[in-house]
């Protein structure tokens, strides 16, 4: 298990370094994103993946690398919005942005690390395109929890789902690296 967590978190200091280059470029104007259009965004980007392990033709040079990037750090900022909910401007800078980043992800790696000891390390005998059907999966769910105003009964919420996402996504990237 010691080397999934030096995995982990080499995948996560790539997410990290493109996430603090977009704050730099665009700023926080991703904080005026209401819930759904996150969860959208990373369906979108879950969609290309899966396009992309099902089509011989690509039209865009950029391979599924990029996309699970962008399904980590949306779920990310998805957590953020969770926490303080929706800006009517940006309001964060940088640095801010990246200690709330820094926050969510130990949150997500800790959780990863405990049901990875539970699970025995089953994601690694499992497909790159099994992890990206457990995602759209999870997007689905959080989807209709959005749907259901945020009320589930039984099931666990909209955050616990994201985390999956992020931990899903690492995973396809240890495997594709």
């Amino acid at each position: 298990m010691q080397n999934t967590s030096k995995q982990y978190d080499a995948v996560v200091s790539q997410c990290r370094q493109l996430f603090i280059k977009k704050m730099t470029d665009y700023g926080a104007a991703w904080r005026i994103l209401r819930l759904p259009s996150l969860t959208d965004q990373v369906f979108i980007k879950a969609q290309r993946i899966r396009s992309l392990q099902e089509n011989e033709e690509r039209k865009v040079d950029e391979g599924q690398e990029s996309e699970f990037i962008g399904i980590i750090n949306y779920c990310l900022m998805a957590l953020i919005q969770i926490e303080k909910g929706i800006a009517t401007q940006p309001d964060l800078n940088t640095k801010e942005a990246t200690l709330l980043y820094d926050q969510y992800i130990k949150e997500t790696k800790k959780l990863m690390l405990a049901k990875n000891h539970d699970y025995g390390e089953a994601w690694r005998d499992m497909r790159v395109s099994s992890l990206t059907d457990l995602i759209i999966q999870k997007l689905l769910r959080v989807k209709q929890i959005e749907d259901n105003k945020g009320k589930t009964l039984v099931s666990e919420g909209i955050d616990a789902n994201y985390q999956d996402m992020i931990n899903y996504s690492i995973f396809a990237m240890i495997h594709l690296s």
